[in-house]
């Protein structure tokens, strides 16, 4: 079913795939650095895996907050705006705060000259989104 082509829906497709079968990282030229062709070994790779899911999370959490604000407050004078704060909320602070985590984490792996699993790259970027809405529902920084 699948087919080797060049065709450009395919190739894809085919990205597509890799990233759902949590192949984050495709490899280009010599791939004899990682003893398992699953693992991620470099530290570009861990850190663009633990970003990448930290991002998709993110915004799996911050998009239908923003829609659901837009939607009942869309009648108020100022209150419309919120939704274009959460939507930013749920793009900057990744992009941000995230990079930083995520290299730290990468950082941690290489040091110890441990390999990263993509399984491990999914948890560690969507623990971070949970961190972030637990921190944020349970408003303890309104406490400081």
């Amino acid at each position: 079913m699948e087919h080797e082509g060049s065709g450009g829906s395919e190739g894809s497709a085919g990205l597509l795939q890799q990233i759902l079968s949590l192949k984050l990282v495709p490899r280009v030229g010599n791939g004899t650095l990682c003893p398992n062709a699953t693992s991620l070994c470099t530290f570009p790779e861990m850190w663009y895996g633990v970003f990448l899911w930290a991002l998709v999370s993110s915004l799996f959490f911050h998009v239908p907050a923003g829609l659901l604000a837009l939607f009942t407050l869309r009648h108020h004078k100022y209150g419309r705006f919120m939704s274009v704060g959460i939507l930013l909320m749920g793009i900057v602070g990744p992009i941000t705060a995230g990079i930083l985590t995520s290299a730290a984490i990468a950082g941690v792996y290489r040091a110890a000259g441990k390999d990263m699993i993509p399984f491990e790259a999914l948890t560690l970027g969507t623990g971070q989104t949970f961190c972030v809405v637990v921190v944020s529902f349970l408003r303890i920084l309104a406490t400081l």
